[in-house]
Formats: structure tokens, C-alpha cells, sequence
């Protein structure tokens, strides 16, 4: 129960930040469908006005429609936002964890309040999985006969992607994550990890993948051992890789 405010502001943020993007994207068709190109001045009172005259009065009446809706859901979206911080100040864990590289106080708020407890997962594979980011082989056949003519089980298996049973706002956080190191971030040792993966001629999309997964990893020893993160660790253990 100590953690069911804490959830419940998350929860709410959530249902903000989906309803204000979907209200963007509605207002954003309104000008596409009719072959206006827009920035993101539409998305503001003051900005949408010279906009709006470009539209025909039928698909203006519309967009000043959804206009006036986005305009109430921002407000309540930034009241969202403040909600969830103030809760995550009476959790000190949420502290520690937002030193993680291109964690913070959001989302690590929503990390601690979907895991609950570290201990759940006994190694980072385990919580990989949970998260989505564990990879799934299938083989179409199990048994095969070998030269001999006996049965003996194949060895040939073909990876199937992502697993399917996750967590998806945990798979979003550390994608998230590692958007923001790789955006962001230029001289930390992950965003060189990514660029050497990148010489190395790995797709950038699983690069990005291998990045979120050792961000993941190293929020749950964090959260396991009690400690802020340490840059100079990571390095050391690159360097022995």
C-alpha cells in the first residue's frame, strides 16, 4: 500500500499525456487534410490564429474546436506532471534512481511504481524480459535424424524478435532513456558505447535496444545495492569489454 499513491499519480499523468497527444495529433489532421503544413505553433492559443485562417470555415469551425479542447487538457497535463513529482519527493529511491543516465524524476518515478520491489527479479535477464526486451527463439522442429539415422535434437533456432509479455510503459521509459543519452547526451560513456556499436555495423535500432538494456540493468543494481550511479564503473567495465 505505501506505493498506491505514488501509482495512482502515475497513472494519472498517463491518462494526461495520452489525452493531450491525442488531442495534438487530432488538430494536427485538420490542417494535413487540407494540404496545409503546420509547425508547432498550432498547438498554442495565440500561435494557432494565423493558421486558422488558412482553412476553409467548415474545417476552421473544427479546428477551433479541438483547439479549445487541447487548451483545457494542457493545463491539466502540467497539474499531472506536478502531482506525480510532489508524490516521487516522499519516495527517496525515486532520488536515487533519477542520477541513472537519462533517467529523472519522471520516469523514474514510473519505474519504481510498475517494478515495486527489485528483489522480484533475481537477475537482469529476468527483469529484461518483464520489460520486453528479452528476445524470443521458436524452432520448428525439436528432433532431427542425424547421419546415423538416430534422432538427436536440432541445434538450429530462429529468433522471433521481442518477447510480447511486457510491460509496455517500462519498455517506453527505457527506450525513452536511451533516446535522451543518444539526443542528448554526447559525451557520456553510453552515448560512446552506441557510436562504437555504430562503427561496428549494428543496425541503430539494436543498438538502441542493447542501450535501453543496460540502462534497465543498471537501474535494478541501483535499486538492489542502494546507491546513485557512477560513471567511472560503467567505463571500467567497457574497458574490460
Amino acid at each position: 500500500m505505501h506505493l498506491a499513491a505514488l501509482r495512482n499519480a502515475v497513472r494519472g499523468y498517463g491518462f494526461a499525456v495520452r489525452d493531450a497527444v491525442r488531442a495534438m495529433n487530432r488538430l494536427r489532421s485538420v490542417f494535413l487534410s487540407r494540404g496545409v503544413a503546420v509547425n508547432d505553433g498550432i498547438y498554442s492559443a495565440k500561435g494557432r490564429v494565423r493558421w486558422l485562417g488558412k482553412l476553409t470555415s467548415p474545417h476552421r469551425r473544427l479546428a477551433e474546436w479541438l483547439g479549445r479542447q487541447l487548451d483545457q487538457l494542457v493545463p491539466l497535463r502540467e497539474e499531472a506532471e506536478k502531482w506525480l513529482l510532489e508524490e516521487a519527493k516522499t519516495h527517496p529511491i525515486i532520488r536515487t534512481l533519477a542520477t541513472a543516465p537519462g533517467m529523472g524524476p519522471i520516469r523514474t518515478a514510473q519505474v519504481v511504481a510498475i517494478t515495486a520491489n527489485p528483489d522480484r527479479f533475481r537477475t537482469r535477464r529476468q527483469y529484461w524480459s518483464y520489460c520486453g526486451f528479452a528476445i524470443v527463439t521458436r524452432s520448428s522442429s525439436d528432433w532431427v535424424r542425424g547421419k546415423d539415422g538416430r534422432w538427436e535434437r536440432s541445434q538450429v533456432l530462429q529468433t522471433r524478435g521481442l518477447t510480447r509479455k511486457r510491460h509496455p510503459l517500462l519498455k517506453s521509459v527505457f527506450k525513452g532513456a536511451a533516446t535522451t543519452v543518444i539526443t542528448q547526451l554526447p559525451d557520456h560513456p553510453l552515448h560512446k558505447d552506441y557510436e562504437r556499436m555504430l562503427e561496428a555495423g549494428i543496425k541503430p535500432n539494436l543498438a538502441k535496444l542493447t542501450l535501453a538494456r543496460k540502462i534497465a540493468a543498471t537501474v535494478l543494481s541501483m535499486w538492489k545495492h542502494q546507491e546513485v550511479y557512477d560513471p567511472q564503473r560503467h567505463t571500467a567495465v567497457s574497458g574490460k569489454a
